[in-house]
């Protein structure tokens, strides 16, 4: 058995169905609180949300999963 690391690039991702993430998905997903969120939004470090309705936002959610696969990559 060999013990080289794979690239995260090179392992096969699930495909990801595409659809909208309200902010209860997007923390679990992530691990951060509302507050954090909100925060890196505005320090341009986390994808923007979007305007869904009158008083709601929601998250691309590719957007979100490039998002966490990058952070991941960073920590190798």
């Amino acid at each position: 058995m060999s013990s080289q690391s794979i690239p995260i690039a090179e392992i096969p991702q699930p495909q990801i169905e595409r659809h909208i993430m309200r902010r209860e998905e997007v923390e679990r997903r992530t691990g951060f609180k509302r507050a954090h969120i909100y925060s890196l939004m505005k320090e341009g470090k986390f994808p923007q949300a979007k305007r869904i309705g009158l008083r709601a936002v929601g998250w691309d959610s590719l957007e979100i999963e490039r998002w966490v696969v990058e952070r991941l990559g960073k920590q190798g």
